[in-house]
């Protein structure tokens, strides 16, 4: 193969590698710099909320469960976090990735409102500081009141066993 040929491959090359590494960092890029639009009611709890033990509730999509978690179980959920002047801070969604944890290793607010859900079910909590991080920001979470979204896919075994359907 003449000389001038195989420079030609080879910058041929360098362009489709480079293509393709622009191509993994631009989606890279966009899954960090993606957000999910914050709810309209995201500065405060509406009228038709409901209070349960200081964390106010609204059911979004009704579940078709009869199981509630207990504060001792292991759940899988979708969830999305905002602070109240519409920043979100978290989101499994944005991830793509539904997250498994144990109620006892979540904040007061989100054992609250769990325990109030069913499978299926998809809810927004609106939780006080002092149910949440507390009104000074730290490295676990933002200060002040939080607003999520929240739906519940599994409880126990079947979160333990990645048994449940979206």
């Amino acid at each position: 193969m003449n000389e001038s040929l195989e420079v030609a491959l080879r910058i041929v090359a360098m362009i489709a590698a480079l293509g393709a590494l622009f191509y993994v960092y631009t989606r890279w890029l966009k899954k960090r710099l993606e957000k999910i639009l914050p709810p309209s009611d995201v500065a405060k709890p509406p009228e038709n909320a409901t209070e349960h033990r200081g964390v106010f509730t609204r059911v979004l999509i009704e579940g078709d469960g009869e199981d509630h978690p207990e504060h001792d179980d292991i759940v899988t959920v979708h969830y999305t976090g905002w602070t109240t002047d519409g920043e979100m801070f978290d989101s499994s969604v944005i991830r793509g990735i539904p997250a498994t944890f144990p109620l006892e290793a979540v904040i007061e607010g989100w054992r609250r409102g769990l325990q109030l859900m069913v499978v299926g079910e998809k809810r927004r909590f609106w939780i006080p500081a002092t149910l949440a991080y507390g009104e000074t920001p730290t490295t676990a979470g933002p200060s002040g009141m939080l607003v999520f979204d929240v739906e519940l896919f599994a409880i126990g075994d079947d979160a333990i066993h990645g048994k449940w359907k979206k």
